[in-house]
């Protein structure tokens, strides 16, 4: 296993996980956050902690999955795997006209 495929399907997994911290926070309060301590005046845990936790988390998510593009791109840089896929051309030979002096010599007498 290569270490892009190893980049690719922690990519994939770190993708799945923001959105799943993304969409179990509710913009309005009443997500996840709200749901610990049914609404009452004690409660498991708090809502600031809970909704620092998915705010910490988000961003911890977004950095690593930011981080780990960088890293992959870098490393599929330094494989050559995308100086190989141009095309080569140091085996192309450029067709010449075979009189192309004599060709010169009549435009110059002309």
């Amino acid at each position: 296993m290569t270490t892009f495929t190893i980049f690719l399907i922690l990519i994939v997994i770190v993708s799945f996980l923001l959105v799943v911290v993304i969409m179990v926070q509710n913009p309005k309060g009443g997500g996840l956050s709200s749901s610990f301590g049914g609404g009452g005046t004690q409660q498991l845990g708090g809502v600031k902690k809970t909704t620092d936790f998915l705010d910490k988390s988000t961003w911890t998510l977004a950095t690593l999955l930011l981080l780990l593009i960088l890293l992959s791109n870098v490393d599929l840089m330094g494989n050559g795997t995308v100086q190989e896929s141009k095309v080569n051309t140091d085996n192309v030979q450029l067709e010449t006209p075979v009189n192309s002096s004599a060709d010169e010599e009549n435009n110059d007498q002309e």
